[in-house]
């Protein structure tokens, strides 16, 4: 090579350069305009269902019925709170969206629970005599007998009668007897007969029975009921012997009754003594008895998490049979004015109860609630709403499904902005370039090619 071909090659190479250089600089750069970057921004985030279903699609699409995916961009998400819907009114239409103004009024409290009825226990009678004997004549001798008070069940004979109530027999004549004699001996006497009384007294004898002592046969004695009712069990027989405290006859009075009614514990609260309650039963049609609660378990039920409760009925007539089947009808205390929304409005999860609230016109927003009472077609609010405020009433699962999913979308999509901002040379500080090495204490590189003569080189 000579050196006129490698001073050629070296000016074609500084023309290219200087070449790239002049059309670099006549060469203007292509800029976007303000108005085609926020086009090219706006890119829908997501599709989503255009009848209001939790479906979304990443690229636009059609439902079963033709209708275009509704595109989603990022102001639509910026502008509503977490969880908001915005649902235009065609939809609110198809959906058959209402609200209902929440509102204050006094709840009705009243609920119905299932009961059975049962005698009073307070009621019920034993026939046990305190002495050894046998049963002469048994007058009530079935089971289910009404009887009356003072009415004569049965007669029975008694040694252990016969004795004292001779014993007081002859006391008795002979106080009779001295009634004219000295006083110490009147005192003594009436000691005696004092004594063989309350030993029959003890016997559970009546005044009333010990006068009709005289004129019953010795050692015998008639056994009468203690109040109106029915006999409930009958094991004695005519004839049989029995000893002290053996059971001859059980009844029980009817003019009262109870009803034993389990109470689920969401309705303890609502339960007071002396509450009014109404009896119904399909076994008598077309009547209904009044009663009172008197008395509440102080336990629940451990089986099934209940509270038994006790209610009073007067049962003049005897239509109310033991075992009879029915519905109570128990009224709530009277309460003042509440803050209420109807039951339709209320969202219930297990975890929380919410409410879909309408913030402006088509824009609906979850709201957490703390319940109270509720009635049959009404809920206690205490606290999360407002009186006057709009809740959604009838479409309102719908809606809160769209919720959730928008939620549950802006919560995939913080990560993934995250990521995307991660690789973005554009926010990037590239590092700062090594600085230059001084002349001075740069390295000296020898070249290769020195002490050549060049033009001596031939191809």
């Amino acid at each position: 090579m000579t050196r006129n071909s490698m001073l050629i090659g070296t000016l074609a190479i500084a023309a290219a350069l200087g070449g790239g250089i002049v059309l670099g600089r006549l060469t203007k750069p292509t800029i976007a305009s303000p108005q085609a970057a926020a086009t090219a921004e706006k890119k829908p985030l997501y599709y989503r269902n255009p009848m209001g279903l939790p479906d979304t699609s990443p690229v636009p699409k059609k439902d079963e019925m033709g209708m275009d995916y509704i595109p989603v961009y990022a102001e639509d998400e910026a502008s509503a709170s977490p969880g908001t819907v915005v649902i235009s009114p065609e939809k609110m239409q198809t959906l058959g969206v209402r609200t209902e103004a929440v509102r204050k009024q006094a709840l009705d409290l009243a609920f119905l629970a299932s009961g059975t009825i049962a005698v009073d226990e307070t009621k019920q009678h034993v026939i046990a005599p305190r002495f050894d004997g046998w049963i002469e004549t048994l007058h009530a001798n079935q089971t289910g007998l009404a009887v009356k008070r003072g009415q004569t069940l049965a007669t029975v004979y008694s040694p252990q009668l016969m004795a004292a109530q001779e014993d007081y027999r002859v006391a008795d004549a002979a106080l009779r007897q001295l009634k004219k004699g000295d006083a110490a001996s009147q005192q003594a006497m009436k000691r005696l007969r004092d004594a063989a009384k309350r030993r029959l007294l003890n016997w559970n004898i009546s005044e009333t029975q010990l006068e009709h002592l005289a004129h019953l046969p010795p050692g015998n004695l008639a056994i009468t009921a203690p109040s109106n009712g029915v006999i409930l069990e009958k094991p004695a027989v005519e004839g049989a012997r029995f000893v002290a405290g053996d059971v001859l006859l059980r009844l029980v009075d009817l003019s009262t009754v109870w009803i034993t009614v389990n109470i689920p514990t969401t309705k303890i609260s609502q339960l007071k003594d002396g509450q009014p309650a109404v009896f119904t039963t399909p076994a008598i049609p077309g009547r209904s008895f009044e009663g009172t609660l008197n008395f509440l378990q102080p336990t629940l039920d451990a089986t099934t998490r209940t509270l038994a409760v006790r209610i009073e009925l007067a049962n003049h007539d005897g239509q109310l049979r033991p075992g009879l089947f029915g519905s109570v009808a128990l009224s709530g205390p009277a309460h003042s004015p509440v803050l209420t929304i109807p039951r339709s409005a209320l969202i219930d999860s297990g975890e929380r109860q919410i409410a879909l609230v309408q913030v402006a016109e088509g824009r609906f927003a979850p709201r957490q609630l703390l319940i109270g009472q509720r009635s049959d077609d009404r809920i206690e609010v205490l606290k999360g709403l407002n009186e006057g405020e709009q809740v959604v009433v009838e479409g309102n699962f719908l809606i809160d499904a769209e919720s959730n999913l928008r939620s549950a979308l802006t919560d995939m999509a913080k990560p993934a902005a995250a990521a995307h901002e991660g690789h973005d040379m554009s926010g990037h500080t590239m590092p700062a370039a090594a600085p230059a090495v001084p002349a001075a204490k740069a390295p000296k590189v020898e070249d290769p090619h020195a002490g050549h003569d060049m033009s001596q080189m031939e191809h």
